[in-house]
């Protein structure tokens, strides 16, 4: 059986090729530019764009199993190919889908809702690797500048993310699930900045920073207000899945989720000098 990875060059989508790979799975990678996706050996990479669902059809020959994401194009905006690319999908044999979650309602996921497959949509919270934002302050000056230092994660390994999808895409009993994944801890910014200050093996210094300056540090950063006002409210004001531990990566993986000290131990070396 061969499994379609799209958005296979991602945060989430180069962990579940990796978990596929893991599990003996023949796996197919899309991406719009082959030479530079630095995938596995043995992925079949090719090319390809969400954005032009017919771009897909010979991509998606074979196939059995396929991940979506619900996005593409600069800042997150949602797919509107995602009946067409679901109509091709079911016509090509496709038997179980799954799809990550974008943060609302989106086309695509509306249609693979209602496409008769076996679907899962994989709803994570906070993403341990957005740590990696604080990479460059930490190894310039030892610091990490935030606002909300108090506000509370069940952030969630990447790696976990990926073995849950790639479970409901090779084994029965997940169609039509909806899987929030947490890690197995609730966190503070505190918690987290010393997590990465023992595994670097030298202090950082934590700089709460007012709304003010947060949005005024994420606009020379580059970002769009659309952006900045979903982050704004999520970190004022984080929802109760985002904070709360849920079992979902132990029940379908067998095995307890990743803690955010494993992957600061995994990173280690980003956030030295």
């Amino acid at each position: 059986m061969t499994n379609l990875v799209t958005g296979a060059t991602g945060t989430v989508g180069r962990q579940v090729v990796a978990e596929l790979l893991r599990r003996g799975q023949s796996v197919r990678a899309l991406t719009r530019d082959p030479a530079k996706a630095d995938l596995p050996e043995g992925v079949d990479v090719v090319r390809g764009d969400l954005t032009d669902a017919e771009s897909l059809a010979a991509a998606l020959e074979g196939v059995t199993g396929l991940h979506l994401i619900t996005f593409a194009g600069p800042y997150f905006a949602p797919l509107a190919t995602g009946p067409q690319i679901v109509e091709l999908a079911r016509k090509a044999g496709v038997r179980r889908v799954t799809v990550l979650h974008g943060g609302g309602p989106s086309p695509l996921e509306d249609a693979v809702r209602g496409s008769g497959l076996a679907w899962t949509v994989l709803m994570p919270v906070e993403f341990m690797a957005n740590a990696l934002e604080w990479g460059q302050g930490i190894r310039a000056d030892g610091e990490v500048r935030e606002p909300f230092v108090g506000r509370l994660s069940a952030m969630v390994h990447e790696a976990d993310i990926g073995a849950v999808a790639a479970v409901a895409l090779t084994e029965d009993g997940h169609g039509g699930r909806e899987y929030v994944i947490t890690g197995p801890q609730v966190l503070t910014v505190e918690d987290k900045v010393d997590t990465i200050a023992a595994a670097r093996g030298r202090k950082i210094r934590l700089v709460e920073l007012s709304e003010e300056q947060a949005v005024a540090q994420w606009k020379a950063a580059g970002q769009s207000e659309e952006v900045i006002g979903f982050l704004l409210d999520v970190y004022g004001n984080t929802p109760v899945e985002g904070r709360t531990v849920v079992d979902t990566v132990e029940k379908v993986t067998g095995r307890p989720a990743r803690t955010f000290t494993q992957w600061a131990e995994e990173h280690a070396d980003t956030f030295r000098a």
